[in-house]
C-alpha cells in the first residue's frame, strides 16, 4: 500500500522543469530510458504540486538484466497516494513519471537477459513503482502470472495481495467474532475471507453503501459508524458483553483506531491495517494493558511476502472463492487521474475503488 518518491536530478531547478514542454523532459528523467525515437515513447502521469498533475510524453523504459517491462492495461489507486496528493511538506516535486502508482497489471512486453520464468505476451500483476503510465518495469522476482480464467479482467494485485496477507496475520478461525471497522475495497475483501473462513463478522462502517457492499459479502451484522458509545454498547449487546475475538481497523484515522481497540475483547486481537500516514497516533494504553491485547500491525515491508500475498490472491480469484469484481466501482483514463484521486479522498456514493485504464 505504499510508494517510493524518486528525487528529480538535483542540478535541475524546478521552475525551469515545469516550464518546458513535455518532449524535453526526458533528460530530466534519464533512469526511465527510452531512445527519443517515436515509437518509444509513452504516456505517464508527474504530479507538478500539490493536488496537481499533468500528463507528459517520455521514453519508455528499458528492463534491467532481471527485470521484465510490462505495457499496462490499468493500475488501482491506493488510499496511500492521497498524503502526497496534499502535498506535505516533505514531498518533492515534480514526481518522476508514473509515480504513486503501484498496483499495476498488464503484458509482458520485453524481458532482460537472465529472465527465466516469463517471456512477451505473457499476463501479469507486478509489485512496481511507478503504474501511472503505459509502461513500467518490475523485478522478474516481484511479478506474478495471471492465468488465462483472468483474461479480461482487471487485477490490482498489490492491494488484493496485501488483503490476503492482513487476513493471515489475523488469524481469523471458524466461530469467532470479528469486527471490521472501515468497509472500503480493504475491508470489503477482509469480510468475504472472514466470512469464508466460518467467523462471524461485524461490519462498521460510516457509509450506508459500504455497509450494503459489507451485507452482500457476507456480514452478519452492519452499523453505521456515527456515535462512538453507541457503538460499543451495541457491539457489547451483540457479544453478550464480552466484545470481539478479532478487530480489524481498515481506515487508517485516530478515532477508528480508538474505537477498534474498544471492541476487542480481553485477550484479543487488534489488527492494525488502515495506513497511518498522516502523522502520530495516540493510544489507550491503560485498555490495551487491561484486556491484554495482542496488537497487530500488518503491513509487510518484505517485497517477496507482498508476492507471496498477491500469488494466494490470484488463487482464490482464478478459482472463484473470491470475486472482487463489483468492487471496482469507478474508472478513468490517465487524462483523469486527479479525478480518480479525489474521488479515493471525498468517496462519493457508491464509490470503493478507482482504477486508472489504458485503452
Amino acid at each position: 500500500m505504499e510508494w517510493t518518491v524518486y528525487a528529480v536530478e538535483r542540478n535541475l531547478q524546478k521552475h525551469e522543469l515545469l516550464g518546458r514542454d513535455s518532449g524535453s523532459l526526458d533528460s530530466t528523467f534519464s533512469r526511465v530510458g527510452g531512445t527519443g525515437a517515436a515509437i518509444n515513447r509513452m504516456r505517464a502521469a508527474v504530479l507538478t504540486g500539490p493536488g496537481s498533475f499533468r500528463v507528459m510524453e517520455t521514453g519508455i523504459p528499458e528492463p534491467g538484466p532481471e527485470q521484465v517491462r510490462i505495457r499496462l492495461e490499468g493500475c488501482g489507486v491506493c488510499a496511500s497516494n492521497l498524503t502526497p496528493w496534499a502535498g506535505p511538506d516533505w514531498m518533492t516535486f515534480p514526481t518522476e513519471p508514473g509515480s504513486l502508482g503501484h498496483e499495476g497489471w498488464g503484458i509482458v512486453d520485453a524481458v532482460g537477459d537472465q529472465v527465466k520464468d516469463f517471456a512477451m505476451g505473457d499476463r501479469v500483476a507486478a509489485l512496481s513503482y511507478r503504474s501511472y503510465a503505459q509502461y513500467d518495469i518490475a523485478d522478474a522476482g516481484a511479478v506474478i502470472r495471471l492465468p488465462p480464467s483472468l483474461s479480461g479482467q482487471p487485477f490490482p494485485g498489490e492491494p488484493l495481495g496485501c488483503a490476503m496477507n492482513i487476513f493471515r496475520r489475523s488469524d481469523i478461525r471458524a466461530g469467532q467474532t470479528v469486527a471490521i471497522v472501515g468497509i472500503g475495497f480493504l475491508g470489503a475483501i477482509l469480510t468475504r475471507l472472514a466470512t469464508d473462513a466460518g467467523a462471524r463478522v461485524i461490519a462498521v462502517s460510516r457509509r450506508s453503501f459500504s455497509l450494503d457492499v459489507a451485507r452482500a459479502m457476507g456480514a452478519a451484522e452492519a452499523i453505521l459508524m456515527e456515535d462512538h458509545h453507541a457503538i460499543i454498547e451495541q457491539v457489547k449487546s451483540l457479544t453478550g458483553g464480552v466484545f470481539c475475538d478479532r478487530v480489524i481497523e481498515a481506515v487508517g484515522k485516530q478515532w477508528p483506531l480508538d474505537l477498534a481497540a474498544e471492541l476487542t475483547r480481553e485477550r484479543g486481537k487488534l489488527i492494525v491495517a488502515g495506513y497511518h500516514q498522516d502523522g502520530p497516533r495516540q493510544v489507550n494504553m491503560w485498555l490495551w494493558n487491561w484486556r491484554g491485547l495482542d496488537v497487530i500491525n500488518a503491513h509487510e515491508r518484505d517485497p517477496k511476502i507482498y508476492v507471496e500475498g498477491i500469488r494466494q490472491a490470484v488463487e482464490a480469484v482464478a478459482s472463484g472463492s473470491l470475486d472482487p469484481s463489483a468492487l471496482y466501482t469507478h474508472r478513468f483514463p490517465l487524462e483523469r487521474l486527479d479525478e480518480a484521486l479525489n474521488a479515493t479522498r471525498d468517496r462519493p456514493d457508491g464509490f470503493l475503488k478507482a482504477l486508472v485504464t489504458f485503452e
